[in-house]
Parts: C-alpha cells; sequence; structure tokens
C-alpha cells in the first residue's frame, strides 16, 4: 500500500521510499523514514495536496509525492 491510499484519519507505518536523490533527502528531511507513524490529517478542497501527521508535524505532500512512500496500516505489520 501506498500513502496515496490512506484513508483520512487513518494510521499506517512508513515502510520504505521509492524516491531517489533531492526528493528523498527531503522526505527524510522531514521525518518521513521507515518506522514511523503516519496519519492522514485532512486534504485540500480539491483533493491534492493532503495533509499528513509526522512526529507531531503536519506536512502537505501531493499525490504523486504520496506514491512513493510505501506503508502498511498500523497494527498489521
Amino acid at each position: 500500500m501506498t500513502l496515496d491510499e490512506l484513508p483520512r484519519s487513518g494510521r499506517a507505518m512508513v515502510t520504505g521510499l521509492d524516491a531517489k536523490g533531492a526528493a528523498r533527502r527531503r522526505l527524510m528531511d522531514l521525518g518521513v523514514l521507515p518506522g514511523v507513524e503516519v496519519t492522514a490529517e485532512g486534504t485540500s478542497p480539491l483533493g491534492d495536496p493532503t495533509a499528513y501527521r509526522v512526529r507531531d508535524t503536519v506536512i502537505a505532500l501531493r499525490r504523486v509525492q504520496a506514491r512513493g512512500i510505501h506503508v502498511v496500516l498500523w497494527g498489521e505489520r
């Protein structure tokens, strides 16, 4: 499952990143690392971008960015 498929208020754990180069470094700097809990907080009126809570910080990611983040639903390991 990828992060863009996570329903609103859904909780998941990051398992991997498909991003390369600067995009990968940016996600990692924002705290998106394997083993971290992510919660979908809400979407913009047109559905893109979506706000995600990562380590007590809310970040906004576009759908194409969220597709590169692999997750499992919290508790499903």
